[in-house]
């Protein structure tokens, strides 16, 4: 079996933590998320942002790599 990427890594620990919520509306959501946010460390939500755009390069280096 073959060792993780880091990208599989990552998502392996973002998994552990994630924090979930179902909102009766889009408005219920939107303040449930902005709560999340704003509950969140400055170093905490760099963090996800950060790890959200490793994610999305290593998706664009993918389909690069598929096209040939």
């Amino acid at each position: 079996m073959a060792s993780p990427t880091a990208l599989e890594k990552r998502s392996a620990a973002r998994r552990r933590r994630i924090v979930t919520h179902r909102a009766a509306s889009f408005r219920e959501a939107f303040l449930w998320d902005l709560d999340f946010w704003q509950s969140q460390t400055p170093e905490q939500r760099l963090s996800a942002l950060v790890a959200i755009r490793r994610d999305v390069a290593e998706v664009m280096r993918s389909r690069s790599r598929r096209r040939g």
